[in-house]
Order: structure tokens, then C-alpha cells, then sequence
């Protein structure tokens, strides 16, 4: 019979060693860290309020110069996709919501107008590591620049040369085809007319001048219903 105080692991029922131990001093030391860097925080935004000034994250030393952005801003990607989001999200800004939403300042605006006056604002520039200054460009910086949009240029040129004589190769293509289709056609017809002449001189060869063959004779016959028979001549002999 198991003992009824012991657990399936051999240890006792009371034993909780399994679970995690915090260091209380250590998670204490962290909250007064927190609650020091919160107190000099707000202290700093009622100094920016009171001077009339907005308040900006302060800059660590390791932010880089702020540069022109590479890629385009897409507002349209999320057009006709679902997202879940939070029951609460749709009050205020903070927090993840419907619409565009900044990982970096985790706020969600609802009109692309706001997303992008935000994305161009020193608080997000400031979130993301910049310093939202630029950088003075010097001669040689000038010089790369302008070798780098240089051969950016060619290399388009030559990718338009390239789509472009593609381009003629499948128009030259298209060409030849309806012209081969016209040759068909043309050919068809000519073959038809020659079958059909064919069989008119068979039926003539077979059967006489006697035989009439379909429509050769309806100008006569129009004539003969009209009662002219034929023209005269008042020459006399």
C-alpha cells in the first residue's frame, strides 16, 4: 500500500521545490530603478509643459542621424484583411488597435493622415534610435551619391532595352502568326473555289452543254421573263 502523504515523484505532497524562486531583493531593487526613472520622467514633462515645449524621449548617446527613407510607406496593406484586436482597444491611442499601428511607440491611429505626421515626428524618430537631426553632407559624400543614382539610371536603361526588345520579339511573334493565319485562309478559299470550279467542268464533261449548272444561265432567264429574246440589228444586208 503507497503512502498516502508521498507523490507520485517520490517527494513529499508539501514539497513545492519545483517551483520558481524570485529573488525578492533583486525585483525590489528593479522597482525602485522603475519608480526613479518614472518620477525624473514625469519631472522632465512638467519642465516641457511649463516652458511651453513638448516632451521628447531623452537620447542615450547610441541614436544614429536621421536619413531619408528608403522604402514607401504602404497604406494599403492591410486593405481588406481581418485583424483581431484586444476588446479594449478601441479607446485612445496606446496599445495595439484597428488601424496603423507603431511597435515602436505602441500607439494605433486611425487615419492614415495621423499615421504619417507620426511617423514623421521626433517621437518616433527619437523610439526608433534617431536623433532627428541630419547629417551635413560633405563633398564626398555628394560624389558617392551621385555615382550611386548614376548607376541605378543605367541599370534601369538596360532593363528597359532588355523589357523592350522583348517587347518586339513577341510583337514580331504576334506579326507572324496572324500572318500565317491570313496565308490559311486565303489558301482555304482558293482551294474551295478551285473544288467547286472542278466539279462544274465534271458535270459538264459528263453530261453536255445542255446541263445547267446553277446560277450560269439566270441572266437569260431574266431576259426571256422580260419577253427580249435578243437585240436586232437595222443593218440592212
Amino acid at each position: 500500500m503507497s503512502d498516502k502523504k508521498g507523490s507520485a515523484y517520490g517527494t513529499p505532497a508539501t514539497d513545492t521545490s519545483f517551483r520558481r524562486n524570485y529573488d525578492l531583493d533583486e525585483y525590489a531593487q528593479k522597482a525602485k530603478v522603475r519608480e526613479a526613472s518614472e518620477k525624473e520622467e514625469a519631472k522632465a514633462r512638467y519642465e516641457a509643459k511649463m516652458a511651453g515645449k513638448k516632451y521628447y524621449k531623452p537620447m542615450t548617446g547610441d541614436e544614429t542621424h536621421t536619413r531619408a527613407r528608403r522604402e514607401v510607406i504602404d497604406l494599403e496593406a492591410n486593405v481588406g484583411k481581418t485583424v483581431l484586436v484586444p476588446a479594449g482597444a478601441g479607446q485612445g491611442k496606446r496599445g495595439r488597435g484597428a488601424g496603423f499601428y507603431c511597435g515602436a511607440c505602441d500607439l494605433t491611429f486611425k487615419d492614415n493622415i495621423q499615421w504619417v505626421e507620426h511617423v514623421n515626428s521626433m517621437q518616433h524618430l527619437r523610439n526608433i534610435g534617431e536623433t532627428g537631426e541630419v547629417k551635413k553632407a560633405t563633398a564626398e559624400d555628394v560624389h558617392r551619391r551621385i555615382a550611386e543614382v548614376w548607376e541605378r539610371l543605367q541599370e534601369r536603361k538596360k532593363a528597359a532595352a532588355t523589357t523592350l526588345k522583348e517587347r518586339l520579339d513577341m510583337r514580331e511573334e504576334e506579326a507572324a502568326k496572324e500572318r500565317e493565319e491570313r496565308r490559311r485562309k486565303r489558301q482555304e478559299e482558293l482551294a474551295r473555289k478551285k473544288a467547286e470550279k472542278e466539279a462544274e467542268e465534271k458535270v459538264k464533261v459528263e453530261y453536255g452543254d445542255d446541263v445547267r449548272v446553277e446560277g450560269e444561265h439566270d441572266e437569260d432567264d431574266m431576259m426571256a421573263a422580260m419577253g427580249i429574246t435578243g437585240f436586232g440589228t437595222s443593218k440592212k444586208k
